[in-house]
């Protein structure tokens, strides 16, 4: 840590105090800055384990920005390190606010945030891929009923060379079943790819902590075009992120069948975040499985 507090302040042209932690995702860490004095300075680093994926959220972030109506952090800059783990650091905008986890301050003021939340997404949705699909790095002209299974085959592929003692025998049992049943998931799907966000959780949301006004997105994920449901199926813990789905599917639905398809994706997502961590959500894993196992008949 006193390494990489070293060397960004060779980058900054200023002493820096001390780094602090706030936040651990897949491939990145993400640390406050502070000043000599003491004082948090006005932008993030963003410190990036794998190469190439600082890149990918820099132009990810700026498409957001482009055809967004919410604000999205700015880049400042990226910086090579030798400093291990890290491969690549982004240095990005601090943004003011709090999680929109946070309960608001009255259900008129949650409905309120509700909908602007909504309105956020929806200006994302609203921009078609022109029959692009996939992650900022290798998008191509496919149509995603052929490219997410195929996603899963790589998915599957290297949990076959994979000792991961996380999941047991019954879980790999489900994960073959489902692998099995994609054809029937993905029959008569029509759903055009879109801009999406990649990573939407209330914890990619920024509001303001006295108004409960929405403030920004931050933290999108590596893909770039799929369909909306690709965004939708992360809104998956009751209480609010599930009446944020359902005030979202109020003003714009999906089919129905994405009622299964949800439970599928949110079983590969966590079995791609295992891969990449090293990490299984076992609560997250054993809800999807619950709810997708009597879809695969």
């Amino acid at each position: 840590m006193e390494q990489l507090k070293a060397e960004l302040s060779i980058v900054l042209g200023e002493r820096l105090s001390r780094l602090e932690c706030v936040s651990e995702q897949p491939y990145a860490h993400l640390f406050s800055l502070y000043d000599e004095q003491g004082y948090a300075m006005p932008l993030l680093a963003k410190s990036f384990i794998c190469q190439g994926i600082a890149g990918q959220e820099a132009y990810k972030l700026s498409m957001l920005a482009r055809e967004g109506v919410v604000r999205v952090p700015t880049v400042y800059g990226m910086v090579t390190t030798h400093q291990k783990p890290y491969q690549e650091i982004l240095l990005i905008e601090r943004l003011r606010g709090v999680s929109a986890e946070a309960p608001t301050r009255s259900p008129e003021r949650w409905k309120i945030l509700q909908e602007q939340i909504v309105e956020a997404m929806l200006a994302w949705h609203r921009i078609d891929s022109h029959g692009c699909v996939g992650s900022v790095d290798s998008t191509q002209e496919n149509r995603w009923e052929n490219w997410y299974p195929q996603r899963i085959e790589v998915l599957w592929a290297t949990l076959t060379n994979l000792q991961a003692p996380e999941l047991t025998p019954e879980d790999r049992t489900l994960l073959f079943r489902s692998r099995i049943c994609i054809p029937a998931l993905f029959k008569d799907f029509d759903d055009t790819p879109v801009l999406v966000h990649g990573n939407l959780s209330l914890r990619s949301m920024l509001k303001d902590p006295r108004s409960d006004q929405l403030l920004a997105m931050i933290n999108p994920g590596p893909v770039l075009w799929a369909p909306r449901e690709f965004d939708l199926f992360r809104l998956w813990e009751k209480g609010m992120s599930e009446q944020l789905l359902f005030g979202y599917l109020q003003k714009a639905p999906v089919s129905e069948s994405f009622l299964a398809r949800r439970w599928m994706y949110l079983v590969w997502e966590s079995v791609a975040h295992m891969i990449h961590t090293g990490k299984l959500d076992r609560r997250q894993f054993d809800f999807a499985r619950q709810q997708l196992l009597p879809w695969l008949n």
